[in-house]
């Protein structure tokens, strides 16, 4: 999976969170940014859902707590996207944005996390049809590009 951002919403507070089963677990120490809601098939049919909702923080602010070591990755033969997971309870897991991000499953955010709000849509052009979006996030047909 790769998201990508145009503005950031700023978190100061330490993040924590991990897996349904408690063998993988990470905290984020710097700011992260906003909710990104993806409305892409590929993200559909990973989470069962509309979207997936990530955040992304900078690689240096992201560490493992516990289970680096117990999750599994599932690449897309014909897409730049791969799913992370922990090998034993299926929970999505953090995973490689580009070189300087890590993107964070918003829904596996234990602590920390409370003032989070959506930010951006990406790839609202190809929704579901039975997916309405009901909150003040700007709408993107594509992925958004990365600013510094």
């Amino acid at each position: 999976m790769r998201f990508s951002w145009t503005g950031r919403q700023n978190m100061e507070a330490c993040m924590k969170g991990g897996c349904n089963c408690g063998a993988v677990r990470f905290e984020v120490t710097g700011p992260v940014m906003g909710v990104i809601q993806c409305h892409c098939s590929l993200c559909r049919r990973y989470t069962g859902t509309a979207t997936i909702s990530v955040v992304l923080a900078k690689r240096e602010d992201f560490h493992w707590l516990a289970g680096e070591d117990q999750l599994t990755y599932w690449r897309h033969p014909d897409a730049d996207w791969e799913s992370t997971f922990c090998k034993f309870c299926g929970s999505p897991a953090p995973g490689d944005n580009d070189a300087d991000r890590v993107f964070i499953p918003a829904g596996v955010l234990t602590d920390g996390a409370d003032s989070l709000k959506v930010v951006h849509h990406i790839f609202v052009g190809s929704k579901a049809s039975w997916d309405e979006i009901g909150d003040d996030g700007a709408q993107h047909d594509t992925r958004i590009a990365v600013k510094p």
